[in-house]
């Protein structure tokens, strides 16, 4: 890090633009979380098999992976502030519609599925907007709070889900989402600005597309996918686990899980930090997916040996299960550079959310075939296939430099074939700069 970039300060206005980015994806979370904690209602009261009420949960997370890589090509195309705003908004009407149609299941299911699809929106631009706003060597710090919303969005959820459905049944719990969702979006269309960017050139190109020629960004997203199976084995199934394993009510039991899905946010921040102090966001990745090998492995065990203990591992291995999403996401932005982050960032999401969408029904069949103890030793070796796959972090300072250099710029339009599923996008914009260097 050079001396110029270490003085290098980061404005105010850049810290409320992460907060509004931070409080959209959570009120985002919150609606895509919340037929996770529907599960004791579906299964316990209504006899919903585990497998059915995992795919029910499984609706909103499977909508995401439909839109996410549009949302992150509009991001690019367009800016954030819109991209956010308009599907924060979409999200609070899908929501309300659920609501409506509580009693049907497939009806619900679809509506969740809609939601998911505008949810998706703050996912894939929010990204963008912290790397856009933050200097490099804040990012760490920056990308690690911006992802805090994704667990203090299942912690909210956890909380406050339970007792409204216990109180008022499914309709109940969603317009929890419905009144996030809107005052959110009020907020983003009149506070959250997009980070100047220079004026576009007629020269402009699209830039060297990252996928063609590299392993680099495919093993990263290969390593989130599998690393999103521990975590939304633990988010999905965590709090029925603890009501019917271990007996705990249901109230203490979402307690249990919003206090660990909250220490999760503040463990995303500290490894955040962490990547900016060596100075790599992969070595700690690597790091973070062999805790998680332990933790999951450990959790395994002494649920098999139906200890209480199981119950302080459960809120460790959460908290290590959602602690690599910040690292993975500022590396891709950073290797992707400025002219595909946001379709790199849209991809890195959809690879995750498919394992994500799939973990519910799947780990909900395990469960009922072979038990807890089985699915949560599954968890641990899908981490421990990530380990290897973690890349040298030597590999993503050569991309940077590419960027640096201007490589892309000089190369030409792009030879290669686009990412699968994503047509060009026209001319997008350089790359966003923190308003200290316009």
């Amino acid at each position: 890090m050079n001396q110029s970039t270490a003085r290098e300060s980061v404005p105010g206005a850049a810290w409320l633009m992460l907060a509004l980015g931070v409080l959209a994806q959570a009120a985002g979370t919150v609606l895509v979380s919340t037929p996770a904690f529907l599960i004791p209602l579906l299964h316990t009261e209504r006899g919903l098999p585990l497998a059915a009420a995992g795919l029910i949960a499984a609706a909103p997370t499977f909508g995401m992976v439909l839109t996410l890589v549009a949302w992150g090509a509009l991001a690019d195309r367009i800016g954030e502030r819109w991209v956010i705003t308009s599907g924060t908004a979409i999200a609070a009407v899908a929501a309300l519609a659920a609501s409506q149609v509580a009693g049907s299941y497939i009806a619900l299911g679809l509506w969740l599925v809609v939601a998911g699809m505008a949810t998706a929106s703050a996912n894939a631009a929010s990204g963008r907007l912290v790397v856009g706003w933050f200097p490099k060597h804040r990012r760490g710090l920056a990308m690690g709070i911006r992802q805090m919303s994704q667990p203090l969005g299942v912690a909210v959820a956890a909380v406050t889900i339970p007792g409204l459905a216990s109180a008022g049944g499914i309709g109940a719990a969603l317009m929890a989402s419905v009144l996030a969702c809107g005052l959110l979006a009020v907020a983003c269309a009149i506070f959250l600005r997009d980070p100047k960017r220079p004026a576009r050139s007629t020269s402009a190109v699209t830039g060297h597309n990252p996928y063609v020629g590299s392993s680099l960004l495919w093993r990263i997203h290969a390593v989130s996918v599998l690393l999103v199976v521990p975590q939304f084995t633990l988010s999905t199934f965590g709090l029925v686990w603890l009501i019917t394993d271990h007996g705990l009510p249901a109230t203490l039991a979402g307690l249990v899980i919003g206090v660990s899905q909250f220490v999760g946010a503040l463990g995303r921040i500290g490894v955040g930090i962490l990547s900016d102090r060596v100075g790599s966001r992969l070595r700690p990745l690597r790091w973070v997916s062999l805790a998680a090998v332990g933790a999951m492995g450990v959790l395994a065990l002494f649920d098999w040996l139906d200890s209480p203990v199981a119950v302080v591992v459960l809120v460790i291995a959460t908290t290590i299960s959602v602690a690599d999403n910040g690292l993975a996401f500022t590396a891709v932005a950073e290797i992707a550079g400025p002219r595909w982050s946001g379709r790199a960032m849209g991809a890195q999401n959809t690879g995750q959310f498919i394992g994500a969408a799939a973990v519910g029904p799947v780990a909900g069949a395990l469960i009922g075939i072979a038990g807890y103890p089985v699915t949560f030793l599954v968890a641990a070796l899908s981490a421990l296939v990530a380990v290897p796959l973690v890349p040298h972090p030597s590999a993503q300072t050569a991309a940077e430099s590419r960027h640096e250099s201007g490589a892309h710029d000089a190369a030409g339009p792009v030879a290669g074939g686009m990412l699968p599923g994503v047509m060009p996008t026209g001319t997008p914009a350089d790359e966003p700069r923190s308003p200290e260097r316009r």
